[in-house]
């Protein structure tokens, strides 16, 4: 099967990459363009490990063909800090105790920043029915969500 050529913006940067039809958004961000923050977890959407914006929208991106990101901006765990500067969100997961093992972090990440941006002053409930997409096996999710309202507490000032 031949490939096919993509361009897209990924965390502000314009990319190209061949990718084979059948390939995902996933396996494009992490064979093809080395963004190794997004994790496989399940392959059908249900846990959220891989989770970035696709034009601003939060998506799995083991849903998604990679072909079918053509002019599309995708953001990524890896843009989220501003250089060294870790964003608000980073800074209250680690300063909360709110990862273990890692694997769901960058998915939670991304979608409470998506939530951040649309909401910046959400209650308990909505973030947790915001990341309820977001499966995590170690934390019991009380640590998350109190380093998001955190984090959006610091962010509203």
């Amino acid at each position: 099967m031949a490939k096919i050529h993509v361009s897209a913006t990924v965390n502000g940067d314009a990319v190209d990459f061949l990718c084979d039809p059948e390939q995902t958004l996933l396996d494009v961000l992490r064979d093809e363009l080395e963004f190794n923050g997004a994790k496989e977890g399940c392959g059908t959407g249900d846990c959220g490990a891989c989770s970035v914006t696709l034009d601003g929208r939060l998506v799995c991106a083991c849903l998604i063909p990679g072909a079918e990101v053509q002019g599309k901006t995708i953001e990524t765990i890896e843009g989220m800090a501003d250089g060294e500067v870790l964003h608000p969100l980073q800074r209250k997961f680690i300063e909360h105790a709110a990862l273990q093992c890692g694997i769901c972090t960058p998915g939670l990440l991304i979608a409470a920043r998506a939530l951040l941006e649309r909401n910046p002053d959400p209650t308990e409930t909505e973030v947790r029915y915001w990341l309820a997409g977001n499966l995590c096996r170690c934390t019991g999710y009380h640590k998350i969500v109190e380093a998001v309202l955190d984090a959006a507490e610091e962010m509203r000032t």
